[in-house]
């Protein structure tokens, strides 16, 4: 088994005033030769956004953009006419495609905003820019996999144009999934808070890791509050 660790405090870490994110793998003007992308996962990045600010409209293209919100909301809207807000529980995507322009904000004045923002490369370049928000049930979440983003027909909450599956899952102390590992994949696991072992290693909250090499991965919760985490199943 492969297993790398990246713990949280050693992400790249920035104070803007009205954002404080922290970037697990190269990011604008942050780059770390070690962690440039882990197959076709590019940018985990975990954002604090302050009430009534957010990041003005500007474009992407030929990139898988999610979003996961762990408190708070975040208002999205984009050149597609989309203009809608995110919450805990709901899944996005928005596949940039050949080109959209789009600014996310928090709509509250004084709460901030807590999410994970995740790019994956597509599966091909010059795709039709689309944008999709699903709802999940949170008790599918409670102790299993909930298969929350994967290819179109793969049964995911959203579709996402890569050969890549991912996971949501929380877990008490004592809770534990296992998930199967097809040959030749790998898996990015991300821990969005609480603690756990992942195969074995204990992880904390913002921790990631990367495992290859393995026929399972075995994770189970450690802390007195459930942990909630992101498993990344990568071709």
């Amino acid at each position: 088994m492969k297993f790398a660790h990246r713990p949280a405090e050693s992400r790249g870490q920035f104070d803007h005033g009205w954002l404080r994110t922290a970037h697990t793998f190269s990011f604008a003007d942050y780059h770390d030769p070690a962690h440039v992308h882990f197959r076709s996962l590019r940018v985990i990045n975990e954002d604090h956004v302050a009430g009534g600010t957010g990041f003005g409209m500007h474009p992407h293209r030929d990139m898988e953009i999610l979003t996961w919100i762990l408190a708070g909301s975040l208002e999205h809207e984009d050149s597609m006419g989309h203009r809608q807000v995110i919450r805990p529980g709901e899944v996005q995507v928005m596949s940039a495609g050949t080109g959209v322009l789009h600014s996310e904000r928090n709509p509250s004045p004084s709460e901030p905003v807590h999410l994970l923002q995740i790019w994956l490369f597509p599966d091909r370049r010059g795709l039709p820019p689309r944008y999709e928000q699903r709802a999940t049930d949170p008790a599918a979440m409670a102790g299993k996999l909930l298969l929350l983003a994967a290819p179109p027909g793969a049964g995911g909450t959203v579709a996402i144009h890569q050969d890549a599956r991912i996971h949501g899952t929380r877990l008490a102390r004592g809770q534990s999934v296992d998930l199967p590992v097809a040959p030749g994949r790998g898996i990015w696991v991300q821990v969005a808070r609480g603690s756990v072992t992942v195969a074995g290693h204990a992880l904390a909250q913002g921790d990631g890791a990367a495992i290859e090499d393995v026929d399972r991965v075995a994770l189970a919760g450690l802390g007195a509050d459930p942990a909630e985490l992101l498993v990344f199943d990568l071709g």
